[in-house]
């Protein structure tokens, strides 16, 4: 018996179905990594049929053309060509095709058959088309096509049940094709060089569509896309998001420093005094703990945007924002890669490989660092706690919240000004105009809110296991040794190589408001900015403070002063991205100035805005 799994790729347009699909197959069974080279996301997973037929899925990044350039669409060809390094030639293509916009949706099929490999069609949301009175002649399609056809309905239970059968049965080694009668389309040949004529001409004959949209999108439109009610929709959403990222996040938050609080203290009990005590419960334990706390506030940030994106509402808000955002430089394409840097402005500078104008690309790369990512999140939300009563403002708004709402304010406020700023100091200043698929509006599935959840969760938790812990037990190091010298009066962390470090660091920052403790936790922040509030409660643990976040919290209340505090969370809005943020924007834009320029601006905006904030806050707070 062949034990050889079986290879199959999932492609389609973007907005099709193909990832809800990837994931009622293999469900946690995946892997997520990047292709080698290119910062293109590669997401491979592995189910079994009922016959017991081994599959390895891979879901192949989404296209509407291979005549684009874009990186992702490149990728998506070379591997179904065989022509990427480390990739095998899949042994059968699996195109999804939105039941809803064939016309869209069809020409990239019959790109996908161009090619010469076993290829099967799923026709996802199916039950959609229904609703909406469209009727597809299966056996009809499949010979116009000239490859088997299934239905599918990726957001039910057993909705890839047909697509499971036709694989369990399926033959790779002869020809993956329905007996094709003398209509069908031949899409390899010069009679089909036109596709869009041919896809006019497969739909008039299987396809009967009652009208071209979906009454209830357009009901919903009419509203949500209003030039005045629109907006207005738009920000109360955004309002409510990150309102209830403090409100929700913050009881699991506390919870979880009360837990690290209590081991601590256990751990502290058993083990005799000494570095190996001190590294446990003053380094590891106060360190990790400390940024693990604010990870249910992250995962309510993660769980908004992943709705807003699953309901269909994200294309949308891009569509509102064009006109403001070219105003500024910037384009309506833009949006998306923005948003999805306040979850990390990694995958949003890799979103703007989206974006087919260099100019507008470029301009979307430097200015995606400034929306504020979910790095940032322990760090507000630890001087926020700390320094910002909580109380509610008119009765129903946490002023806690408000404060949050306003740094993310500021970041996209900042993003808008450089926008503007790049677009007077340029010579090309034409705009350009936004054409974008907006896909019909659904109600997010669970499963799939899940998995993106857990996926975010477990990168993390990678990364609080690896460069964060790598760098807690550094600063603990630092704030540890030497020790002090006999006849020393002062703290023992004075005499420290973080005592040393944090003092000649904090000239240059005491303007803004800094002490040496702040200016110190500013190196490690360069790395991953989660680790400036580990590298805060390290320091003032092995200074003797308590080491849960409520304590932390307390402790810094002490030693900062509210300007201070404020300044330093002004400086996080703007401050230079950390060392990986760079390292893909050489890789996308291959320019070492472009990475230049990112950091040398922001470091300038930054330090002014900081310096501008505690100036005027010690003498008005």
């Amino acid at each position: 018996m062949n034990t050889t799994p079986l290879r199959i790729a999932l492609v389609g347009n973007p907005n099709c179905g193909k990832t809800a699909l990837f994931n009622l197959l293999t469900g946690a069974r995946q892997k997520v990594a990047n292709y080698a080279g290119v910062t293109v996301e590669r997401k491979e997973g592995r189910f079994s049929t009922p016959s017991g037929r081994k599959i390895q899925l891979l879901d192949l990044p989404g296209a509407y053309s291979f005549d684009s350039a874009s990186p992702d669409e490149r990728v998506t060809h070379d591997v179904l060509m065989g022509r990427y390094p480390g990739e095998a030639i899949p042994d059968l293509v699996v195109c999804v095709a939105d039941a809803t916009n064939l016309r869209l949706h069809l020409r990239f099929v019959l790109e996908v058959k161009r090619m010469g490999r076993p290829v099967v069609l799923a026709l996802n949301m199916m039950d959609a088309a229904k609703r909406r009175g469209i009727t597809v002649d299966v056996p009809k399609l499949a010979r116009a096509l000239g490859m088997p056809v299934v239905e599918t309905v990726a957001v039910q239970r057993n909705g890839a049940q047909p697509l499971i059968n036709l694989i369990d049965s399926v033959d790779t080694n002869r020809a993956l094709a329905p007996d094709a009668d003398d209509n069908a389309i031949d899409a390899g040949s010069d009679a089909s060089s036109d596709l869009h004529a041919a896809v006019r001409a497969i739909l008039a004959d299987a396809v009967t569509m009652p009208r071209a949209t979906d009454a209830r999108d357009d009901a919903i439109d009419s509203v949500a896309l209003h030039p005045v009610l629109g907006p207005l929709i738009l920000a109360v959403v955004m309002f409510l998001v990150f309102q209830a990222v403090y409100s929700l996040g913050k009881p699991l938050t506390d919870s979880i420093g009360d837990g690290f609080d209590w081991l601590g203290g256990v751990a502290g009990a058993w083990l005799p005094d000494g570095p190996l005590r001190s590294l446990l419960t003053d380094g590891l334990l106060t360190g990790l703990g400390t940024v693990l706390g604010f990870l249910p506030e992250i995962l309510v940030l993660f769980f908004f945007i992943l709705v807003l994106e699953e309901s269909g509402y994200l294309p949308r808000a891009a569509f509102l924002l064009d006109r403001m955002m070219v105003s500024v430089g910037l384009t309506g394409r833009s949006f998306i890669p923005l948003l999805s840097s306040f979850a990390c402005a990694i995958p949003g500078v890799m979103g703007t490989r989206s974006i087919s104008d260099p100019r507008d690309r470029l301009a979307t790369i430097l200015v995606a660092p400034l929306m504020t990512c979910s790095a940032r999140l322990p760090v507000y939300a630890l001087l926020i706690s700390a320094f910002i009563p909580h109380r509610m403002v008119f009765g129903l708004f946490n002023l806690q919240g408000l404060v949050l709402f306003a740094l993310y304010v500021a970041g996209i406020a900042g993003a808008m000004g450089v926008g503007w700023v790049m677009k007077h100091l340029r010579r090309d200043r034409t705009e350009h105009a936004l054409l974008m698929e907006l896909p019909s509006y659904r109600v997010p599935r669970a499963r799939d809110v899940a998995i993106g959840l857990w996926e975010r969760c477990t990168i993390f938790l990678k990364r609080l296991t690896g460069i964060i812990l790598a760098l807690t037990v550094i600063m603990w190091f630092v704030s540890t040794f030497p020790s002090p010298p006999a006849g020393a009066t002062g703290p023992a962390i004075d005499y420290t190589i973080a005592g040393y470090l944090g003092r000649a660091l904090q000239w240059p920052f005491a303007p803004l408001g800094f002490n040496w403790q702040m200016s110190l936790a500013l190196i490690p922040a360069f790395a991953a900015r989660e680790t400036a509030v580990a590298a805060l409660a390290t320091v003032y643990a092995v200074a003797g403070g308590d080491s849960d976040v409520a304590a932390l919290g307390h402790t810094l209340a002490q030693n900062f002063s509210v300007a201070s505090a404020l300044s330093l969370m002004v400086w996080f809005a703007f401050a230079p991205q950390c060392m990986s943020t760079l390292a893909v924007i050489r890789r996308e834009t291959r320019s070492w100035r472009a990475v230049v320029v990112s950091f040398g601006y922001m470091f300038v905006v930054a330090y002014a805005a900081s310096f501008a904030t505690y100036q005027v806050a010690r003498h008005f707070l």
